[in-house]
């Protein structure tokens, strides 16, 4: 059997990213056991706000062209308190972003055996969603600027853009998704109501797109009244897309309600592969608990699901997912879910649950 060999570019960055970064390389070492007909070379960046300090810039000027010879990147979390938020998205996350045109993120939300919903009576498959964020263009593409700085009379303007190809591809790509999934359910989310323009395009492209989709049953709300429906209506959804801004901020409501942000994952998708897709858990880099060893790893093993699924290896991302479940719900649960596990016990119960599931196949087959 031909050998089948991945290069992952690891860019831990700050904080806890680097803790469970270093996680997430022990889970794929296990899985080369589980899977010896797959390989994982993994090479790590020191990227990030340190090296900011060091050299001015988040990473060097060429390293666009360094990531490009990789097949994916493992993210793990950017921002530092003595440094800018802007100076730390804008050289780092966002330029790798819109510099791989990774126009696709897709978060999926859902409750895991023995993690508790703030819902009331939400229980593991009550919550079962993907959102999938337009990630280029929209509220974040960075067009604007400042004049009269210091005066009475400064402005600041912020110029959202939506493009016509930028919205039809990322319609196409979240019809394509729910089409995927067993309830073939979308939600397209908006605030036309207020956004005349953009909105009303975005609102306008979805409608035209849903004629390729006759078997996909789809509905739109308002980002507004959205945020009412998933507390109060959960089971209601499935699959969502929205602009940059409204699913940023929709997708952390919803790793909230499945628990904690330490268990929501991202990919950061280039769906026609031009250039190495990126995977990052959403959490932040949470210096309040950097270096006690109790963050949660569950967010980044899960986005390595995500990255093995884009790759192509689905056993080896079932057999992650499969392990998280059965780690959460044995109880292995960190400080923010509600438990007093550390990030090394986690990290140890899913590699067990991975390497004794590959031992319990070998012995029954």
């Amino acid at each position: 059997m031909t050998k089948r060999s991945y290069t992952i570019a690891a860019i831990p960055a700050d904080g806890i990213g680097i803790e469970v970064i270093d996680a997430t390389i022990e889970v794929l070492e296990a899985l080369q056991q589980r899977f010896p007909d797959v390989s994982y070379s993994v090479e790590k960046f020191d990227w990030g706000s340190d090296y900011y300090k060091k050299h001015g810039r988040m990473m060097p000027a060429d390293g666009l062209d360094t990531l490009k010879r990789f097949d994916a990147i493992l993210f793990g979390a950017v921002g530092a308190p003595d440094v800018p938020d802007h100076i730390t998205l804008w050289g780092l996350r966002l330029e790798i972003c819109q510099g791989f045109d990774q126009y696709a993120n897709v978060r999926p939300s859902r409750v895991l055996p023995g993690i508790s919903s703030p819902l009331k009576n939400c229980k593991p498959g009550d919550l079962d969603w993907v959102i999938v964020r337009e990630n280029t263009e929209g509220e974040y593409s960075g067009h604007g600027g400042r004049a009269h700085k210091g005066h009475p009379e400064e402005v600041g303007t912020e110029v959202s853009i939506f493009t016509r190809a930028g919205v039809t591809r990322i319609m196409r790509y979240a019809f394509e998704l729910a089409r995927s999934r067993p309830r073939k359910l979308l939600t397209v989310v908006t605030k036309s109501n207020a956004q005349r323009h953009g909105m009303v395009m975005w609102d306008e492209i979805a409608a035209e797109v849903a004629k390729d989709y006759p078997d996909v049953t789809w509905d739109k709300m308002l980002v507004d009244a959205m945020t009412a429906r998933m507390v109060l209506n959960p089971k209601s959804l499935d699959t969502m897309v929205a602009t940059n801004l409204h699913a940023d901020i929709l997708s952390d409501l919803a790793g909230a309600l499945t628990g904690s942000l330490g268990v929501a994952p991202t990919a950061n998708i280039d769906p026609e592969r031009r250039y190495p897709s990126m995977f990052e858990p959403i959490h932040g880099s949470a210096f309040d608990i950097t270096g006690k060893g109790i963050a949660n790893p569950i967010a980044s093993f899960w986005t390595a699901a995500q990255m093995l699924t884009h790759l192509g290896e689905t056993s080896a991302a079932d057999a992650i997912r499969s392990a998280i479940a059965e780690t959460t719900g044995a109880g292995y649960l960190t400080p923010d879910v509600g438990g007093t596990a550390r990030t090394r016990d986690v990290t140890d119960a899913v590699t067990r649950a991975i390497l004794d599931s590959g031992a319990q196949r070998k012995s029954t087959g």
